[in-house]
């Protein structure tokens, strides 16, 4: 049975393919023997050859049973054996089925949670763009075009001299802006130093004058309307800024090295200086920028051998002699890593608080140029001014014919960037160096002896760490010295600073 499944006969039909091949390999060579030997056998009785014809078929009807027997019982173990077979794929096939069943009940399932998810985080993107557009005051109010911010330091001084150590808060601004257009922008600073002030005419009793100078006070730094007309062209008027020199421009604590500012920026431009008058700003082309105004003058009458730094009027400023002043800046480079700046200022001296003058001629003329240089992890700047005074000796109190002073400094970024995660993502470290000298009796007038202890140089080593671009820890030290000898105290300096 076996070898017939192999040939590819079918089962059912084994029987009959039996009884064929005894047909074939039996019946039919009796067959050509009974025709051969016809003639010889015809005289043969007819018992005999029924006889014969009897035997044959008996013997064709005992291989027709044996062999369909053994088809059958052959036939009966492959069909069990099939049927087996088959059941065991029926149990496979239903069990794939239900495996595939719940495939396709999870994928559903799933796919539901993920329209869910989608749908919520529609809700909560669609929930925190009305809040992002929200205002927080009415639309249409006076409130939507102004501005808020400000900036602040405190300071530790500490000597190994005489002087004394103290801490100071020593500033605070506040910043106020608003835009009454795109084109009209109007910006303002509001200082209070030194954390207190008092009345400064009289002393504390109300009546006899006021002798302590050790107070604070307030006063408006700067407010002015820019008038945006071009990008070339625009206007701006109010109190501002003197454009002389780096500091007193950009002076808030995360934008210079070190605890103080250069003492060069009080004694030779002093800063912070305001001006009260009007001018024109601009952009040439795109490396170079401008500033021109005219201003309200200084009062010579206040000027010292310390320089020209009371000489500033803060309240009602005169008119009586206007000043000139501007600057230029240029970066030579597209990446702008470099910027080279001359700026002036030009007037006469003849102005007392409140308008009008004392009657004495006097003229200042100052000249002045900085530079600012970024390149890799290494930053450089550095400031040269001179300052003329003519009729300096109608003034008195030492005031000097000609100041001078300059100053030049380094800084290294050392923050590592691996350093630069978690809640210090943002932050920043710096060591710098600073060399200056300052001298406000550079040149006296005739017959007047030159003090030489106003010729003073210092030497700052200092470290500047920014846990944020706009707060940042200072601390220094200072060696001081000048020309005539004197045993000036070191000074050790920490404090700290932000701008919002």
């Amino acid at each position: 049975m076996a070898s017939q499944l192999k040939l590819g006969v079918p089962a059912s039909q084994t029987p009959f393919r039996t009884i064929n091949i005894f047909y074939v390999a039996i019946v039919r060579p009796e067959r050509r023997k009974s025709v051969i030997e016809k003639k010889e056998e015809r005289s043969m009785a007819g018992k005999t050859k029924t006889c014969s014809l009897f035997g044959r078929l008996l013997m064709l009807v005992m291989v027709f049973l044996i062999s369909t027997s053994v088809c059958s019982a052959a036939s009966s173990d492959d069909v069990e054996a099939m049927r087996q077979e088959i059941k065991e794929l029926r149990q496979m096939v239903q069990g794939l089925a239900k495996e595939v069943s719940s495939l396709k009940e999870a994928k559903s399932q799933e796919s539901s949670q993920q329209a869910q998810y989608q749908r919520e985080l529609g809700e909560i993107r669609a929930d925190v763009t009305k809040l992002h557009d929200r205002p927080t005051h009415p639309a249409g109010t006076a409130l939507d075009g102004l501005k808020i911010g400000g900036y602040g330091e405190i300071h530790s001084n500490f000597t190994n001299g005489t002087e004394s150590d103290k801490m100071d808060f020593h500033r605070l601004v506040l910043y106020l802006g608003y835009d009454f257009a795109d084109w009209i922008k109007f910006h303002s600073e509001t200082e209070l130093e030194h954390a207190f002030t008092k009345d400064t005419d009289t002393d504390t009793d109300g009546t006899s004058p006021n002798t302590d100078t050790s107070g604070g006070e307030v006063s408006l730094e700067q407010a002015y309307v820019d008038f945006l007309l071009a990008d070339n062209f625009n206007i701006r008027a109010g109190r501002l800024l003197t454009p002389l020199g780096i500091i007193n421009q950009h002076h808030e604590p995360t934008l210079f090295n070190g605890v103080e500012r250069p003492n060069f920026a009080k004694f030779i431009i002093p800063s912070t200086w305001s001006s009260d008058g009007f001018g024109f700003f601009g952009s040439l082309n795109p490396s170079l920028n401008y500033e021109a105004y005219v201003v309200a003058g200084l009062n010579g009458d206040k000027f010292t051998s310390s320089g020209i730094r009371d000489g500033r009027i803060k309240s009602r400023q005169s008119l009586n002699e206007v000043a000139f002043t501007g600057r230029l800046d240029y970066r030579p480079f597209a990446d702008k890593d470099l910027r080279l700046g001359v700026s002036g200022y030009f007037g006469g001296l003849d102005n007392v608080d409140g308008g009008g003058g004392s009657g004495k001629d006097g003229e200042i003329a100052m000249t002045s140029a900085d530079f600012e240089y970024s390149v890799s992890k290494l930053d450089f700047r550095g400031v040269i001014a001179h300052t003329n005074i003519d009729g300096a000796r109608d003034f008195g109190d030492g005031v000097a014919e000609e100041m001078f002073g300059w100053y030049l400094e380094g800084a290294y970024h050392f923050w590592p960037d691996e350093w630069k995660t978690g809640k210090l993502k943002k932050s920043d470290a710096t060591v710098f160096v600073r060399y200056e000298e300052y001298d406000t009796q550079h040149k006296m007038p005739s017959g007047v002896t030159r003090d030489k202890s106003k010729d003073i140089d210092e030497l700052t080593f200092g470290v500047n760490f920014y846990l944020t671009p706009n707060f940042v820890i200072k601390t220094d030290y200072q060696f001081r010295d000048d020309a005539s000898g004197n045993d000036r105290d070191d000074l050790f300096n920490v404090g700290i600073g932000w701008v919002f």
